[in-house]
């Protein structure tokens, strides 16, 4: 197998599992015994992540969301041909990961909730959820520019960027669902038919991702790199 098919591998694998146990906490949050809540869910969504990048960090660079693979590219440490590749092994990932959702959990409450589609909270516009996704966003990223990126940063694998979760999912989870990914939101999107609204969740990532790679490779890296 190629480099670049076993990265794309990789990628895919990596946003499986970020689909698959982030959508299943939701799905299974109503059963008896479970009751994970926010904070639950919050938790499964950062160590499921922080697992996914640091198992794949040394393969493909453990980028497992488009957002992140498209802030990369952005400041040329990603080239065009490959960071198309990882996007589309990204998505086939997340399609996966949805599917076993919907295969392997119960389907009662999974069809009910869309298995685990995130949805804009009617109390907010549709700017205001693509600002919110954005902010976290612009966290998770600086996240993977602080701890991954930087030449001297701490070695603690993709717990940097995993942990970024906690805060965004109790912060904005009831607002956006607190995706920071297209492809979770892309995901069970198309698996359960729900897409409305889906622009918020590729404009707000992707723009808080370009943000914040763009300060930190011109600004805070600089001196470092």
């Amino acid at each position: 197998m190629s480099s670049l098919a076993r990265r794309a591998t990789a990628e895919m694998l990596g946003t499986a599992f970020l689909v698959f146990f982030g959508c299943g906490a939701l799905v299974m949050n109503p059963f008896p015994d479970a009751h994970f809540n926010l904070i639950g869910i919050a938790f499964i969504h950062a160590v499921v992540l922080s697992l996914a990048i640091t198992m794949t960090m040394g393969i493909s660079g453990g980028h497992v969301n488009p957002a992140v693979t498209i802030g990369l590219w952005v400041v040329k440490r990603i080239p065009t041909a490959e960071a198309f590749i990882y996007v589309a092994s990204q998505l086939v990932g997340a399609l996966v990961g949805a599917m076993l959702v919907r295969t392997v959990l119960p389907d009662n409450v999974g069809h009910v909730i869309a298995y685990g589609t995130p949805m804009l909270n009617s109390q907010i516009t549709f700017g205001n959820g693509v600002a919110v996704e954005a902010v976290i966003t612009f966290l998770l990223m600086s996240g993977v520019m602080g701890t991954i990126v930087a030449t001297n940063a701490p070695k603690i694998g993709g717990f940097g960027v995993g942990l970024t979760l906690i805060p965004s999912i109790m912060v904005a989870g009831v607002l956006t669902g607190a995706a920071a990914n297209p492809a979770r939101a892309f995901g069970p999107a198309i698996i359960s038919g729900r897409i409305d609204s889906q622009a918020v969740w590729w404009i707000g990532p992707i723009l808080g991702a370009c943000l914040a790679a763009l300060l930190w490779e011109h600004v805070l890296l600089k001196k470092n790199e």
